[in-house]
């Protein structure tokens, strides 16, 4: 008798283990498949500022044309296009193209005071493509931020959050619009 209630401590101690191994390894590979869609989403935000970057040098030259006395509207724009592309990190990004959406803003803004470049088929055309993009570079950052908002309450929730760190997950960046970037620019002439 006490052989097999010894058995059957042995048996359920390692049925124990089996479960704990098992959620163990289910927690794992959760985290990892919502680690990859963090690291997907980002390259489709990615795709879409490259995108974006080369279309506002084409963009800058057609507004140049007709408006070619607003110099410091178009160092701005080149300049905060170099930093966006030179960004690393999340956050770096963030504000890197909070800046970008912020002087491209001022570009256009200069491109409404000239009625005939409104009416440029080509400015137009980019301006018509810049705003797609601009639409999927919203779409690609929602995405981005709910999958960041999954992963993060996965590794703080229990007892997720007595694994993740121990094999190294940690919190995300979130990609942030800044406040000032949904204000309306205000141009000066």
């Amino acid at each position: 008798m006490a052989v097999a209630v010894g058995g059957l401590l042995m048996f359920l101690f390692l049925g124990f283990i089996l479960v704990v191994a098992l959620a163990l390894i289910f927690i794992y590979n959760r985290l990892v498949v919502l680690r990859q869609r963090i690291n997907n989403a980002w390259a489709q935000i990615d795709v879409q500022l490259k995108r974006r970057y080369d279309l506002i040098p084409n963009l800058v030259e057609t507004v140049k044309g007709y408006a070619a006395h607003e110099k410091e509207v178009f160092e701005k724009v080149t300049q905060a296009r170099a930093q966006a592309i030179n960004a690393s990190g999340v956050g770096e990004q963030s504000k890197a193209e909070n800046m970008l959406t912020s002087t491209l803003k001022s570009l256009f803004a200069v491109a409404e005071a000239y009625p005939e470049l409104k009416a440029n088929e080509n400015f137009m055309m980019l301006q018509e493509e810049l705003s797609g993009v601009e639409g999927k570079i919203a779409y690609a950052r929602q995405f981005y931020n709910d999958t960041v908002m999954k992963y993060q309450t996965m590794i703080q929730s229990f007892p997720t959050n007595l694994v993740a760190p121990a094999f190294g997950f940690n919190p995300q960046e979130y990609f942030e619009i800044e406040e000032k970037s949904r204000e309306p620019v205000k141009v000066k002439f």
